[in-house]
């Protein structure tokens, strides 16, 4: 089944002008909720096996998880009355719904690095594409997802990624890293081209099951990453995002904790969408939600491949 029934329209203003802006705005279709998929109270403390580690990270703060639960993203198949807190990904807004499934990583190979979108693979395995701003951890967390280092190129070089690279994994989906934007030590041609280079793989790729959008939470909220955002949103492509370096508090950023700098990030994307988008909090260094983000990305593949 091809998931361009997103769940995630904006409202059809654009109030965020910059590269991403529409040349004219859209208008959105209502999400249409869908309950033909299994049974929800079935759900009921199934998946919490999933989330123990040889050594576990630090849980996120409890008012992180009072947050989440004011701005849940509740899955097809799951009716909002019947969630229970153990249904609920910690240090996330995501719920667990019946699609769910296997979510580890047993193998993961490089297929090739494209420099155009047309010449990206072209079979039909489901695709997640991952982008963000430059020096946001991109690589890191490819790297931890899969367990293997070096799989995705870790640089000190910002705007190292400036091809398509495409590593398929468990031989039957792909994790797609996508160039950085926001990159200031790029050519200036990949500058320049980065827009129609990105956007052109975003609306022609079918197979395209979801983007995760990484923010740095160590910083406050940036501009460029709302902008981002809200172009996937009124282009209808579904995203998550994936807050990363969510162990550390940098200077300069007025003293906030990457909790509260999430926080900050979401009080401004509510403005603009009808429902929450799914988000969660990451570390590549102690592997926070590394085990969470794998599972959500499942139930997605798995409502795809419906």
């Amino acid at each position: 089944m091809l998931l361009r029934t997103r769940y995630f329209p904006l409202h059809s203003a654009c109030i965020f002008p910059s590269s991403f802006a529409l040349s004219s705005p859209k208008s959105f279709a209502p999400i249409q909720r869908l309950n033909q998929f299994g049974p929800p109270g079935e759900l009921k403390g199934r998946f919490s096996a999933s989330f123990s580690t040889a050594s576990a990270p630090k849980p996120p703060a409890p008012e992180t998880a009072k947050f989440a639960k004011a701005f849940l993203f509740v899955p097809p198949g799951v009716e909002r009355n019947e969630i229970t807190d153990d249904m609920i990904l910690p240090g996330s807004n995501i719920v667990i719904g019946p699609y769910a499934g296997h979510s580890q990583i047993k193998q993961v190979e490089f297929v090739k690095s494209s420099a155009k979108p047309k010449d990206c693979p072209k079979d039909d395995r489901p695709e997640f594409a991952i982008v963000g701003r430059s020096n946001v951890g991109k690589s890191s967390l490819i790297n931890a997802l899969v367990r293997r280092k070096e799989v995705a190129l870790t640089s000190k070089k910002t705007g190292k990624t400036q091809l398509i690279n495409h590593f398929l994994v468990n031989k039957s989906w792909y994790i797609v890293d996508l160039p950085g934007y926001g990159f200031a030590n790029a050519p200036e041609s990949a500058r320049s081209d980065w827009s129609s280079f990105t956007k052109g793989f975003f609306l022609n790729r079918e197979t395209l099951v979801a983007v995760l959008l990484l923010i740095d939470a160590s910083i406050p909220p940036q501009q460029i990453d709302l902008d981002c955002a809200n172009w996937l949103g009124r282009n209808n492509i579904s995203m998550t995002f994936v807050f990363t370096k969510c162990d550390k508090t940098k200077a300069g950023s007025k003293g906030k904790r990457p909790d509260e700098n999430i926080r900050d990030f979401q009080a401004l994307i509510r403005k603009h969408y009808r429902q929450p988008p799914p988000w969660i909090m990451t570390s590549s260094v102690t592997g926070l939600g590394r085990d969470e983000l794998l599972l959500h990305m499942s139930q997605l593949r798995n409502y795809w491949d419906n």
